[in-house]
């Protein structure tokens, strides 16, 4: 697995998920080996494109569930090829959309997987609509846990903040 800080590598063709992936809970480890499942059935290298700090942490001073080099870990613990880690800060803010799809096209992408509220680009000036006029995209299927609610980071830092770290701990899963 090649760490990219900062950089974005040039791939010949990839698949990509892109997202903050904040504690590589039960859900990002469902879609993370996906990828890699997917990447493997293509002949593609897998990509993860995340951010730090996560974009929760430095707009709303949210808590911040794993430091980078344990999200690094444990993503790479899934089998990812690459790990692209994008430094979320205001110069990271002032990149336009069509920057960032340029960004994406270094790593040639066969399909792109996000989240449905994924926005890109200055002011989140970019969306799906920018991102499917050049690639494929495919929106991340929203996991439960077995009691059927959503398992997300905002859900694991709400249950550590009202003291139910087992409860949390089940969802990160590690």
């Amino acid at each position: 697995m090649r760490i990219h800080f900062s950089k974005m590598p040039s791939l010949h063709h990839s698949i990509v998920a892109i997202g903050a992936f904040d504690g590589v809970h039960k859900g990002h480890q469902t879609l993370i080996r996906k990828l890699v499942e997917h990447s493997k059935q293509m002949g593609v290298p897998s990509v993860v494109y995340t951010f730090d700090p996560p974009p929760r942490v430095f707009f709303r001073n949210a808590r911040q569930l794993t430091s980078i080099e344990e999200k690094v870990n444990r993503i790479a613990k899934l089998g990812v090829d690459h790990i692209v880690i994008a430094q979320f800060d205001e110069s990271y803010l002032q990149m336009s959309a069509s920057k960032f799809i340029k960004l994406l096209f270094r790593i040639n992408p066969v399909e792109v997987i996000v989240g449905r509220d994924f926005h890109f680009g200055k002011n989140r000036s970019g969306g799906m609509k920018n991102l499917q006029e050049h690639f494929k995209v495919t929106l991340l299927e929203t996991i439960c846990c077995e009691e059927g609610e959503v398992i997300s980071s905002t859900r694991i830092r709400e249950l550590i903040a009202h003291g139910n770290v087992r409860e949390a701990q089940s969802l990160l899963n590690w």
